[in-house]
């Protein structure tokens, strides 16, 4: 508890005094907007029912990617380990994805697919790269199992499901949570510049358009508590896939 509680209740600390500080240096609401005004304006996004739909949409779209990046990354990644050649073929592909520029993607998606749709398929193409090299990277790390399975003539459909996946799983998961963070900031942003209605992103988007800060501000901390919650769900899942593997 004192290792992890009090610095992050230092941090937080630390955040609220520098926040409080700008607001009395700028003096200005449509610039820093006060700590108690985004606390309201907090307080009442979460009374207003249109804040759950958009919140619900916006986290329906990351699921749907992160859905198809993880079972797309975990498919080709154990493609990749059991047959070589897929792995270097897969290697060009997966540098480019990791390179190509997010605001060259979405433009281009907007021409042709809708605000509503963008957003999920730039989900896709940034967090798949990195689910499948996670997963690739944990299924190297199966190591002597792998020569035990081939001594003994374990069938490839076994090792998959009785070995690669349990084995892999935890290294897997160990990354999830900060990957699928990543996913939900690339919708948000994605969401912004679509100007998807009814979304956070475009609810983000309207408060920009209109310079309510407070509201704004009020967002982006309604933004990070999605993200530690999710963080805290991945958590979970890597404990199970703990108990899977033993």
């Amino acid at each position: 508890m004192k290792k992890t509680v009090i610095p992050s209740l230092f941090a937080l600390v630390a955040l609220w005094a520098g926040w409080t500080i700008a607001y009395f240096a700028v003096e200005n609401e449509y610039i820093v907007p006060s700590f108690f005004a985004t606390i309201k304006e907090f307080g009442r996004l979460f009374a207003n029912g249109a804040f759950y739909a958009s919140l619900g949409r916006t986290l329906l779209r990351l699921g749907i990617a992160f859905l198809i990046s993880l079972l797309l990354g975990i498919s080709l990644a154990l493609l990749s380990y059991c047959v070589k050649g897929v792995r270097a073929f897969l290697a060009p592909i997966v540098s480019v994805l990791r390179t190509v520029p997010t605001m060259a993607v979405i433009l281009i998606l907007l021409i042709w697919t809708t605000p509503a749709f963008a957003p999920v398929v730039v989900t896709v193409l940034v967090l798949f790269p990195a689910l499948y090299s996670a997963a690739l990277s944990a299924l190297d790390g199966v190591g002597e199992y792998e020569l035990l399975a081939k001594v003994y003539r374990v069938p490839l459909k076994k090792r998959i499901v009785k070995m690669y996946l349990p084995i892999s799983a935890p290294a897997l998961f160990g990354q999830v949570g900060a990957i699928l963070s990543m996913g939900l900031k690339i919708t948000v942003s994605a969401e912004v510049l679509c100007k998807t209605y009814h979304s956070l992103g475009g609810m983000m988007s309207e408060a920009q358009s209109f310079v309510e800060m407070p509201e704004l501000m009020a967002l982006t901390l309604a933004f990070v508590l999605v993200g530690f919650l999710l963080e805290g769900a991945c958590a979970l899942v890597m404990k199970f896939c703990v108990r899977w593997r033993q």
